[in-house]
């Protein structure tokens, strides 16, 4: 049975849309089936991956409202392995109209149960909130990686995200589980950065990723083509650290 993995922090700017194309890629190249579903009606996942947004006319969108089965709602891309449910501006709706429908914190939950066994992994790019989007994301999924930045006010915020975790394992689903706290955007000449791995390891120890995504600048331009760090660039610093990560997580799921 696929495993379902959240990338969640409320957050901006933390990386964690990087780190679902990237991660999903790695997978795929690793042999993994992969499905990414991009639950952020920013919709940077989807255009990262090569996809014209607004092309996109069955997506996460449908797939919360069970408008479209699952399976319309898959897309095919040119990475390895990796399918992708896409979004759509469209998605910024789904919060108020979810409002007063009956169990909506478990509309993605159940609209992925028909597929779980056709992917090794599946990831949810979240949005950077923690609105009903991201909580049907943590409804969903087994567990959660948490993408946070070597940069100042690093840790701002991430106690209101692990107390969100905590309620919803109490009340909507107690297998969720922490995969792990990824730190990114690290620059090893920058004493803040060390300072920020430091304090994040002295208070998570072992929660905390061997894996630390580094600044690199193929990184960044990577998403302007619309692919992932492995097709962009396989011999860059970015790809052989989501190469890593992926391996880490595939050793933890064995």
């Amino acid at each position: 049975m696929g495993k379902i993995i959240a990338i969640a922090n409320q957050k901006g700017g933390v990386g964690k849309t990087t780190t679902s194309i990237n991660l999903a890629a790695a997978l795929g190249v690793l042999e993994k089936k992969i499905l990414l579903i991009d639950a952020d009606p920013q919709a940077n996942a989807t255009s990262g991956i090569g996809i014209d947004i607004e092309s996109v006319e069955i997506g996460t969108y449908q797939l919360l409202e069970h408008s479209n089965s699952v399976r319309e709602t898959i897309m095919k891309t040119e990475s390895h392995n990796l399918d992708i449910i896409p979004a759509h501006i469209d998605l910024v709706a789904i919060e108020i109209e979810l409002v007063d429908k009956d169990k909506r914190e478990y509309m993605l939950k159940s609209a992925l149960a028909d597929i779980r066994n056709d992917y090794d992994y599946i990831l949810i790019d979240c949005a950077p909130s923690l609105g009903l989007l991201t909580l049907n994301a943590l409804t969903a999924a087994d567990s959660v990686v948490i993408p946070i930045q070597c940069e100042y006010f690093a840790l701002e915020g991430l106690g209101k995200l692990l107390n969100t975790i905590k309620s919803v394992q109490k009340i909507h689903n107690p297998e969720l589980d922490i995969e792990g706290l990824l730190l990114t955007m690290y620059d090893a000449r920058l004493r803040l950065s060390n300072q920020v791995v430091e304090e994040v390891e002295k208070h998570f120890n072992n929660m905390v990723f061997q894996t630390i995504i580094q600044r690199n600048v193929r990184l960044s331009e990577a998403p302007s083509y619309g692919e992932s760090i492995i097709n962009y660039d396989a011999s860059s610093k970015g790809a052989n650290n989501y190469l890593s990560l992926a391996k880490e997580i595939i050793t933890k799921n064995t």
